[in-house]
């Protein structure tokens, strides 16, 4: 997800932003923690804030005490389905594709957008279907549904209930014994929820199971393996970050974490 968003394109969209809309302008960047450096740096440098799936919400209420509108990256769904949950109508909101111009938009739909979605997603969770809800509730009269907001628009609004990793794991963990839960998100998530309540029937929505390549890549096999050689002292795949870069990205993450 955070390379559907790259810096070079981010800054274009900005620049734009600013001079098509002019002293109309007062938009604040938000991003997903899932994004670059590079990314929430912008955020710091331009009165920004980083959000996660849990504090979504309250990081809007904070751009729009100082802002008319809402630059969100890079997740167009979750910047979505949160803009509908803060009563940001459909019609407030534009996409933005970084391949045309104006992110194919004219200006009075910008002028109009109280919230401008960047052009990107979640590979895992747009798999999800509201096909694949009411095949569960087809199965099993009684199921709960529950999402994460990565998950397209639709699918949110079919599903009972929709929040952030922690919430779909205190819904499973607060539900009575016997009760069947549908999941839609990534698979790992779902079997260690399986595991860990055995009285529940726990399954994922997509009965094809695609898990995230991104996130397999940390591997215990992969974490032992540079465990041992910072034991030897060995670093492998060291990042490094410049000063800047750093310095205003950690302002962007300073200002989510005072958020409430």
């Amino acid at each position: 997800m955070a390379d559907m968003a790259r810096i070079d394109d981010v800054l274009d969209c900005w620049d734009d932003l600013q001079d098509e809309l002019g002293d109309d302008g007062d938009i604040i960047p938000i991003t997903y923690m899932n994004s670059t450096a590079a990314i929430k740096a912008h955020c710091g440098r331009n009165g920004g804030i980083v959000c996660t799936s849990s504090n979504a919400p309250a990081t809007f209420d904070w751009a729009l005490e100082r802002g008319r509108r809402i630059l969100f990256l890079p997740d167009q769904h979750l910047g979505r389905n949160t803009g509908l949950k803060m009563g940001i109508g459909l019609d407030e909101m534009v996409v933005w594709n970084p391949f045309k111009p104006l992110g194919g938009n004219t200006v009075e739909e910008l002028r109009n957008a109280r919230l401008i979605l960047w052009q990107g997603h979640c590979s895992v969770h747009t798999r999800f279907t509201v096909q694949q809800i009411e095949q569960a509730r087809t199965a099993h009269p009684d199921v709960h549904v529950v999402v994460h907001p990565e998950c397209t628009m639709e699918v949110v609004q079919a599903a009972d209930s929709n929040g952030s990793t922690e919430y779909i794991r205190r819904v499973v963990a607060d539900s009575a014994p016997g009760s069947v839960v549908a999941v839609g998100t990534e698979i790992s998530m779902v079997n260690r929820l399986a595991a860990e309540n055995p009285d529940k029937k726990i399954f994922c929505l997509d009965s094809v199971v695609c898990p995230c390549s991104t996130m397999y890549r940390i591997h215990p096999a992969y974490m032992s393996w540079v465990l041992d050689g910072l034991n030897e002292g060995v670093v492998v795949n060291q990042i490094t970050v410049d000063e800047d870069t750093a310095e205003q990205a950690r302002i962007s993450l300073d200002r989510m974490l005072a958020v409430v």
